[in-house]
């Protein structure tokens, strides 16, 4: 970006471009901001970071530990914070750099190993949530067969897919370069200039990977919340009417009913601030290629980070919503967790 030198050169200005490798040709134009503006996009990006980061390691560290939260669905969870850690850890700062000062000072190579890892990531997460909402449907639209489809095989598989489908598909994507296919020379060296790191659809293969990886998959999450929304509301009506005529074993059954349908509704809540955060940047992305790629790089870092954001949010709704999570919290933050046996700790009443 160009910028006034205040230098007196021969009573004249001269206007000088910043590059992000001044020593190397090709290299991109490096962005100029004021100090202060640089400051306080390092110090908000560096809290969204941290927040990450924290919430996650928290969410790992109370599920792992407690053994009363072994559960299907809480492996799931676990799972799920563990991709958002890596986002906030090995994602978010890199990309805090490229937002603040323009560059990206990986490298060729790295910036394919990051590039590959963010999408990697971001289809890893919708996987994640598809599966919990699986889980989820059967826990209350069929508990009777619950336990015999959602088995350990059957999480493992669930969560080995979660990852490995969405490894393969990034890395070979990104380091095989087929999302540039049919660029002319022109794009191409813009979008690939030393020290963007950027990651750039044709119009093609940007139509089909959006819609594959996130608006499909979108779509029959909603259905199957929508499904689990309907089937509970059946069952709390038809409970309610019959809970004055059951005993005290019926009253133990309508206690697991309902911290199932809980559970369904917090996990919805969950899906549903990940399509608030995602959607409006996947909007922006498959639109972008139509409209002769016009949208300001400004924006779609806002959309960027407003997705970012998702990672840091979960674990705000667990402690929202879950009284597990905030007993584990406190335990956590006060040291107990370091007790011998506090693994064996009760967190709820089953």
């Amino acid at each position: 970006m160009n910028f006034t030198n205040g230098t007196n050169f021969n009573s004249m200005s001269f206007t000088e471009t910043q590059f992000c490798y001044e020593s190397l040709s090709g290299s991109c134009e490096k962005l100029f901001r004021p100090l202060s503006i640089q400051f306080l996009m390092f110090l908000f990006t560096g809290m969204a970071v941290m927040a990450t980061v924290s919430g996650n390691l928290l969410v790992i560290t109370s599920i792992a530990h407690f053994k009363q939260l072994h559960t299907s669905t809480n492996y799931l969870i676990l799972s799920l914070a563990v991709c958002d850690f890596f986002m906030g850890a090995f994602v978010m700062p890199c990309i805090a750099v490229r937002t603040v000062l323009g560059c990206c000072y990986l490298g060729d190579f790295m910036c394919k190993i990051h590039t590959s890892t963010d999408l990697m990531l971001s289809i890893c997460s919708i996987f994640h949530l598809s599966f919990i909402s699986i889980d989820r449907y059967f826990a209350v639209c069929n508990p009777l067969m619950y336990r015999s489809i959602i088995s350990s095989v059957t999480i493992f598989i669930m969560l080995a897919t979660s990852w490995v489908f969405p490894a393969i598909f990034g890395y070979t994507l990104i380091f095989s370069k087929l999302y540039m296919k049919g660029f002319n020379d022109s794009i191409v060296a813009q979008v690939t200039c030393l020290g963007s790191c950027a990651l750039v659809f044709n119009r093609e293969s940007n139509t089909i990977i959006t819609a594959l990886s996130f608006f499909l998959p979108a779509l029959i999450l909603l259905c199957i919340y929508l499904k689990i929304y309907t089937v509970a509301r059946k069952q709390a009506r038809a409970i309610k009417q019959l809970t004055k005529q059951l005993d005290t074993e019926g009253t133990n059954e309508y206690r697991v009913s309902k911290q199932e349908r809980k559970g369904a509704k917090t996990l919805s809540i969950v899906v549903g601030v990940f399509l608030m955060c995602w959607t409006p940047f996947f909007l922006c992305s498959i639109i972008d290629p139509f409209i002769g790629y016009v949208v300001p790089p400004l924006l779609y870092d806002v959309l960027l980070w407003f997705g970012y954001f998702n990672s840091a949010f979960n674990p705000v709704v667990y402690a929202f919503f879950y009284s597990w999570f905030r007993k584990a919290l406190k335990i956590i933050i006060y040291g107990e967790i370091f007790y011998t046996n506090s693994c064996q700790m009760r967190l709820y009443m089953e």
